[in-house]
């Protein structure tokens, strides 16, 4: 099923931060899609699992240690090629993908969340296949928003593009509803998943997400592609 997700989100705003956020003004119709394939936000019923937890502490700064660069011990040695030019499709999906694919289209808001996170996989050094899992799990959890917090549809206290949760680490309201914080959040801890170039994309997305739907990330390989080959 695919879902014109935009019609539901008349309280787009962007704030002096530059960051955009959805109230929960208009979007009590979000409420149904929890369950569905197509989920806005899959529920994160646990925290990050035990290997993240370090990533995380990197990312928020706890330890102190430069987030800058990825060591050898989780690439295998490999390096991403320089970012200038556009990435191949064998970098961008090297196993192929995995089920059926699903679509929506994309906003202003969400072409800036994604631009965002390309160029904080740049930063992370993670890369262009790194981009492609980044961007194929903020489509599952969030349609590429950055989601504030959504009342009673809201699930525990998760918010931002990624759906991260104050509760279980990933930092505060105001660090996960920043583009650039989340997804720096989220690529520490993708680095610090062992071989996790080697995965397929949504066993890399679950590892850090630990989400209650592990298999939905899957359906967003192609049209984050093709983002990526876009916006690189």
């Amino acid at each position: 099923m695919k879902l014109d997700f935009t019609r539901w989100l008349p309280a787009i705003a962007t704030n002096p931060n530059r960051k955009t956020t959805l109230s929960v003004v208009g979007v009590t119709a979000l409420a149904g899609l929890a369950l569905g394939p197509t989920a806005v936000a899959a529920p994160v019923t646990t925290g990050p699992h035990e290997g993240a937890v370090a990533a995380i502490d990197r990312a928020t700064g706890r330890d102190g240690a430069d987030t800058t660069v990825e060591s050898g011990l989780t690439t295998g040695g490999r390096t991403d090629r320089p970012t200038a030019g556009k990435p191949t499709r064998q970098e961008l999906i090297p196993y192929g993908v995995q089920g059926a694919q699903s679509r929506v289209p994309l906003d202003d808001a969400q072409r800036q969340n994604a631009k965002t996170i390309i160029e904080v996989a740049k930063k992370t050094g993670v890369g262009e296949r790194g981009a492609v899992i980044g961007i194929a799990t903020a489509l599952q959890e969030s349609k590429l928003y950055n989601l504030g917090h959504l009342g009673a549809s809201n699930d525990h206290d998760s918010q931002g593009l990624f759906q991260q949760r104050p509760s279980t680490g990933w930092g505060s309201v105001a660090q996960i509803t920043d583009p650039e914080y989340s997804s720096t959040a989220f690529f520490e801890a993708l680095k610090n998943v062992g071989g996790w170039r080697d995965m397929p994309l949504t066993t890399a997305a679950q590892t850090v997400q630990v989400s209650a739907y592990p298999f939905h990330y899957a359906q967003w390989e192609e049209q984050s592609a093709d983002i990526v080959s876009q916006l690189w």
